[in-house]
């Protein structure tokens, strides 16, 4: 999945796409370089960003996913209002990404009414203004699962079937970083929940915590952790640097390591292992 901020302050690359000309641009270098989904967000949810008015996503998000929908692959958008929503899936989008997995008044009712509209449910602890001033919990990974269970099931009672459903353990909202390293070791344990997972490491801080390295520095860590991603159950990485994704995972199938492992056999790799 490659990324296309539309935004002026998204925390990577706040600005360099924040004209429809550039965006556009943009998603034809992804699917150049091989993304075989297009995630267009026009809100940026680094920590502490505020969000924008319906009028300026709107406005920011319909002109690229015009575009985008003539490229001949999947179309995500990034979004949590449901005005913005309907607007898009309208336009031609195929999946709604949602940071607040579709918690906002009229949210499940929107992707509800678009019978074939796929949805990403992320757990977030907070808002982005705020998620990182003292997040907490009693067990990161039991609680993650359980938020996650509850929206789908909220999903699918609102008439969203299970196969329109994939999870975002939400690395990096609200979370510290022995929370995010906790739960990236223990992410198969999500995939009880029985959907696939989407997992977004690409350039974020907690990686240039453990590198020491800048935001544009973090090609290498950003690839490295798509693969501990894919070793561990997850089924779509999204990525600001697809090209390099891309290849990496190319070995990775060269490698006979592509058949991606479940919980029972991660379960199994822990009663084995020294």
């Amino acid at each position: 999945m490659g990324i296309v901020n539309v935004t002026p302050d998204s925390f990577s690359d706040g600005g360099r796409h924040a004209a429809a000309a550039e965006a556009v641009a943009c998603c034809d270098r992804l699917v150049a370089e091989g993304a075989g989904i297009l995630d267009i967000g026009g809100e940026s949810t680094r920590p502490g960003s505020q969000p924008p008015s319906v009028e300026v996503e709107l406005a920011r998000v319909l002109p690229v996913v015009r575009h985008a929908v003539t490229l001949g692959v999947p179309v995500s958008v990034d979004t949590s209002q449901p005005v913005v929503i309907d607007a898009v899936l309208a336009a031609g989008a195929d999946i709604v990404n949602d940071v607040r997995a579709l918690q906002l008044p009229g949210a499940l009712a929107a992707v509800a009414a678009h019978a074939s509209a796929g949805v990403c449910l992320m757990h977030m602890q907070g808002e982005p203004a705020t998620m990182q001033l003292a997040p907490h919990y009693r067990d990161v990974v039991d609680e993650v699962r359980a938020f996650l269970a509850g929206r789908m099931a909220a999903a699918q009672a609102a008439g969203v079937g299970s196969t329109r459903i994939v999870l975002d353990p939400g690395y990096g909202f609200g979370k510290s970083q022995e929370h995010n390293l906790t739960l990236f070791a223990r992410q198969h344990e999500l995939l009880a929940l029985g959907r696939p997972l989407l997992v977004g490491w690409s350039r974020k801080g907690m990686l240039g915590k453990l590198t020491g390295r800048t935001v544009d520095e973090r090609q290498a860590a950003s690839v490295g952790a798509a693969l501990a991603a894919v070793a561990r159950g997850a089924r779509i990485v999204r990525v600001h640097d697809v090209a390099a994704t891309v290849d990496a995972l190319k070995v990775w199938n060269a490698a006979g390591l592509g058949s991606l492992p479940t919980s029972q056999d991660h379960n199994q790799d822990r009663r084995t292992s020294p």
